[in-house]
């Protein structure tokens, strides 16, 4: 009965103003206030990038080591934070126990009960530190693993790192873990953050809003897929499959293949050229270039046959896998790096809010039906 066409999934739909992230689809370029990512991927660090996302330029060096200062300090949980952390089941997913977790750190947070500018920005660099360690605690726990302390010193990709291993990582590893939290940093208006804009419009609290965030990212259509990137690798490398006729059977039985195409870029993914010559170095660092390799083959072989480019999530499976991360932990390591960019957005929308209430074109019954007694149906 709508006049308007609905676009399903609201492709191409423009649902808001934002001054933080910019994409060309049809030119591969992804950019963070207008800053290429290829740059920041260089030259930046995960620090510098969360600090441009949520104030809108590059620090200066003091801001810069303000910001490292503010992180570190907020490198803390509530002992019941932990305790709660060993009270859920076994079988509970990492991405189950981040949701409930981030929920539950709204009750030992100062600010609570404040929604105010300033106070969005101390929760953020709150929940910036303490979902890292939710991720790095729980996982130890869950192998009967004690909680390692946080380091001071160490940035926050290098002290994940040790939070998660208990051992100092290399320059390498810090380095590509550090990179690949730049690359996931944001990506405009995608699932989970337009969920954590649409929950912060109503005037709730920040940490509703990240909850809410996670529980989109735990999707397989958003944050998954490099998950199922690496099972199919595995797969391959338990058969002893030829990488490239794996796939071709998958795809001669009408099977999708994770991590080619985007539902924006037309092009290569800005990521996926970065996290490429991660997952390679990595491999060469280590000794194994095994995941690397099949990666590779696979992608070539997509290109040529399917004419589909690998995107953010192809590589970075092998990048994870390559510095000994488990695999159900890559969906809450996206997190780890995006609440910088769920922070910039929520923000930003409670900085100039308006409720977030789009329409329906409605398909159903013509109107009026007759309503009919319950005794004559």
């Amino acid at each position: 009965m709508g006049t308007a066409v609905a676009a399903k999934g609201l492709q191409g739909v423009v649902a808001a103003n934002s001054g933080i992230c910019w994409i060309d689809g049809e030119a591969g370029v992804l950019a963070y206030r207008g800053i290429d990512i290829h740059e920041l991927a260089d030259k930046s660090t995960f620090e510098e990038t969360a600090f441009l996302l949520w104030f809108g330029k590059l620090p200066s060096r003091r801001e810069l080591d303000e910001f490292r200062q503010h992180l570190t300090q907020a490198r803390s949980l509530d002992p019941k934070m932990i305790d709660l952390l060993r009270s859920f089941p076994r079988g509970a997913t990492p991405m189950e126990v981040l949701r409930t977790a981030v929920s539950a750190l709204s009750f030992y947070d100062p600010d609570e009960n404040a929604n105010d500018h300033d106070a969005n920005v101390r929760k953020s660099f709150r929940l910036t530190s303490q979902i890292a360690m939710i991720v790095a605690a729980y996982d130890r726990l869950r192998k009967n693993k004690l909680p390692v302390e946080p380091d001071s010193s160490l940035s926050h990709a290098a002290n994940f790192l040790w939070m998660l291993n208990g051992e100092k990582p290399s320059a390498t590893a810090t380095r590509s873990l550090d990179v690949a939290l730049i690359l996931h940093a944001d990506h405009e208006l995608n699932a989970s953050t337009f969920a954590a804009r649409v929950i912060a419009a109503t005037l709730s609290d920040v940490h509703s809003a990240m909850t809410g965030a996670i529980g989109a990212l735990k999707g397989p259509l958003h944050g998954g897929a490099n998950e199922a990137v690496m099972r199919m690798l595995f797969a391959i490398d338990k058969e002893g499959a030829d990488p490239i006729q794996y796939v071709k059977r998958k795809l001669d039985a009408k099977e999708k293949i994770s991590g080619f195409g985007h539902r924006v870029y037309r092009t290569e993914d800005p990521r996926a050229t970065h996290l490429r010559k991660m997952s390679e170095e990595l491999g060469r660092a280590s000794g194994n270039l095994k995941w690397f390799e099949m990666s590779r083959a696979i992608e070539k072989y997509i290109l040529a046959e399917k004419k589909l480019n690998a995107n953010v999530d192809f590589y970075s499976a092998s990048t994870y896998t390559t510095l000994g991360i488990d695999l159900d932990l890559f969906t809450p390591l996206f997190a780890v790096s995006r609440i910088a960019g769920w922070a910039a957005h929520v923000i930003e929308q409670l900085d100039d809010n308006r409720l977030i209430r789009p329409r329906a074109d409605y398909v159903g019954p013509e109107y009026p039906v007759k309503y009919i007694p319950l005794e004559s149906r």
